[in-house]
């Protein structure tokens, strides 16, 4: 199936034109993505953690210490929920209670599994690596068994999960439209800087090509 089955949760009820139910619209939002939240609930008190992640087909990934409390939360199977977001504009209308912003979104509920063969986990996380620098993994020293077993990783199928898009114009009343202050739409993008070398880094070693590419300003990854 090419769509996710809407529940009670992911339902939009408020402006539901903005709702996406299909796999390549929450992809799409998940892949141009690094921090998600991870929200859930401990002691009967909410607690909400930003956390990287990575999407791997129907599920999404995220790692931590063992002793981190997010961490051991999902591993122990506690419901959670995922959201990534992206802030593409401010939107400038003429009426105070207009001004908005264009945004993509994406929130996932359910219940994280932890990663238990080592030899999945450390596939997980040449998948983390490979994602944002291809062809590093081979370059790189992979994680030792003491590093392997100082951290888990735990994942979540993606199955209760919507996306919400703006992106849309102010919308201003038919009244305001001839006030005369400022209307529109103020976009914003993530800029990567030029890459910063360590300092014990050897003159050598020449800048890659996947590291190059972040020198510019984009959208999306």
């Amino acid at each position: 199936m090419n769509d996710y089955q809407p529940s009670d949760r992911t339902t939009l009820n408020r402006r539901p034109q903005r709702g996406h139910y299909d796999r390549a619209t929450v992809h799409a939002i998940l892949d141009a993505g690094l921090i998600g939240h991870v929200g859930f609930v401990e002691n009967g008190l909410p607690v909400v953690t930003p956390t990287i992640y990575w999407r791997d087909g129907g599920r999404v990934y995220f790692h931590g210490s063992i002793a981190s409390r997010t961490i051991r939360a999902a591993a122990e199977g506690v419901p959670i929920c995922l959201t990534v977001s992206h802030l593409d504009a401010l939107v400038v209308a003429r009426g105070a209670f207009y001004h908005s912003v264009n945004y993509r979104s994406v929130i996932a509920y359910g219940s994280a599994r932890l990663v238990e063969d080592e030899a999945e986990k450390l596939a997980a996380m040449r998948r983390l690596i490979e994602r944002l620098y291809p062809g590093r993994w081979d370059e790189i020293r992979p994680p030792n068994d003491a590093e392997l077993g100082a951290m888990d990783v735990v994942y979540l199928d993606l199955k209760e999960v919507s996306a919400k898009v703006r992106s849309d114009t102010p919308s201003d009343l038919p009244g305001d439209l001839n006030r005369p202050a400022w209307a529109g739409l103020v976009p914003i993008a993530q800029a990567a800087g030029a890459p910063i070398p360590s300092e014990t880094l050897a003159p050598e070693v020449p800048l890659p090509d996947y590291l190059a590419r972040f020198g510019f300003t984009r959208n999306h990854l």
